[in-house]
């Protein structure tokens, strides 16, 4: 992973003026190079400074998030996959709300497609999606990007307690009410 950092700087080093359409590029890509979104916007922050870092990050961000809306619906056996693992996650008739997944987000650990794919089964049109992959990528990009510094001087401690903080915030954002089908609640089990 240390060698595809480095040729992300060599390449926004020699791009010059082309360099943050090459960062929005490389967010995009980097779902395919299996490199963690925080790890993207904290590179961000270090090239381009706070606001600019942000604003590429949540450019990429969205563009990644539009992309996978458009293609998840094209592969059956990632969504199939994506769907098995939030039942496992978060349970069967449980839906994320935009808050939840706003916190979650900015967790290094959990997937960031999962989070899309949770938005994506919330918001059936693609407006309601856009708007609220919006909402919960803009405290990732600033977060990261801004906070990407002292993050890396934090002790294992305060680690610890941001992240049962997160898991705090997680609990009191989740949706209250549970939706099951009449069919599914008295189904015979064979």
């Amino acid at each position: 992973m240390n060698d595809q950092l480095s040729l992300l700087f060599v390449m926004i080093e020699t791009a010059g003026v082309l360099a943050p359409i090459a960062f929005i590029l490389f967010h995009i890509l980097r779902q395919f190079l299996f490199i963690p979104v925080p790890l993207v916007c904290l590179t961000g922050g270090i090239l381009f400074g706070s606001s600019f870092g942000s604003l590429f990050s949540l450019i990429g961000l969205m563009l990644s998030s539009i992309l996978f809306y458009f293609l998840i619906n094209r592969m059956p056996k990632t969504h199939a996959k994506l769907s098995n693992l939030k039942k496992r996650w978060f349970g069967e008739y449980r839906n994320l709300s935009v808050g939840q997944v706003a916190v979650l987000r900015l967790i290094p650990f959990i997937h960031y497609h999962l989070l899309n794919f949770c938005l994506i089964e919330r918001n059936k049109s693609f407006q309601e999606y856009v708007k609220n992959s919006w909402i919960t990528n803009l405290p990732l990009a600033i977060f990261y990007t801004v906070f990407g510094e002292f993050i890396s001087r934090f002790t294992p401690s305060i680690i610890v307690i941001i992240l049962m903080s997160l898991g705090i915030l997680v609990y009191v954002l989740r949706e209250k009410v549970a939706i099951i089908k009449w069919k599914e609640f008295f189904a015979r089990s064979e």
